[in-house]
């Protein structure tokens, strides 16, 4: 099951995430969450599908650290922007993914980022993970609310797939305004993807210092994520 976000904020909005934060298992406020967002457009089944796959791997990357709870976030079609409720196992997670069917359509970053900002106001929210391959809105914007969200300490790891470099330019942008780290990835080399979100897992559950343990161990991607964090 999952809710429709807001396309802007409201007193409808107000009150729909406090009933959301009410609603949320008491377990679920006790353990870092991190928000899973992924671009859910026709263009991204591919990596959707590779996505799903990666998630039990999150979660065994932060079971010894506490564990994490996961929210998915996706967009698609023209004004489809969906938020799932707090996973803390894997396989209803991996369930509710399955369920999702690409669909052409518009990019709606601002959404997630402002969702993102709501979702901080109710409780702790570690991290923000945004999948995606393209951006069809307004830099100034999606930097801007990335600054807001480098003011109350929810860092974006973007990861971008593919050719577009205005995309990927935006995407670093993200990353770096809100205090994050950016990497680029190809669906051809899961391992990449993989690497990364086991780094948001580890970050998230055991913080940075956690995080720098497990890049000296890894080196790679673990390691170039962790040194961005570090600036």
């Amino acid at each position: 099951m999952t809710d429709k976000l807001p396309a802007s904020r409201g007193k409808g909005d107000v009150l729909g995430f406090v009933a959301e934060a009410q609603a949320l298992a008491p377990a679920a406020r006790d353990v870092a969450r991190v928000i899973f967002a992924v671009d859910a457009t026709q263009s991204r089944e591919a990596t959707w599908d590779l996505a799903t796959g990666l998630q039990m791997q999150m979660f065994d990357a932060a079971a010894a650290l506490g564990g994490i709870g996961v929210q998915l976030v996706y967009f698609r079609g023209l004004d489809e922007c969906r938020a799932s409720r707090w996973h803390l196992q894997p396989r209803p997670l991996i369930e509710a993914m399955g369920r999702v069917r690409c669909m052409a359509g518009h990019t709606q970053i601002a959404r997630v980022l402002r969702h993102a900002l709501r979702q901080r106001q109710e409780g702790r929210v570690a991290a923000l993970v945004l999948v995606g391959d393209a951006c069809e809105e307004s830099a100034d914007e999606l930097v801007g609310l990335a600054g807001q969200l480098r003011l109350v300490s929810v860092p974006v790891f973007a990861f971008h797939e593919g050719p577009d470099r205005n995309a990927e330019r935006l995407f670093r942008d993200l990353a770096r305004v809100s205090g994050g780290a950016f990497h680029p990835f190809d669906r051809q080399s899961p391992r990449v993807l993989a690497d990364a979100l086991r780094a948001v897992a580890v970050f998230a559950s055991g913080g940075a210092a956690a995080l720098q343990k497990l890049a000296a161990r890894e080196g790679g991607t673990v390691r170039q994520i962790a040194q961005q964090l570090g600036r």
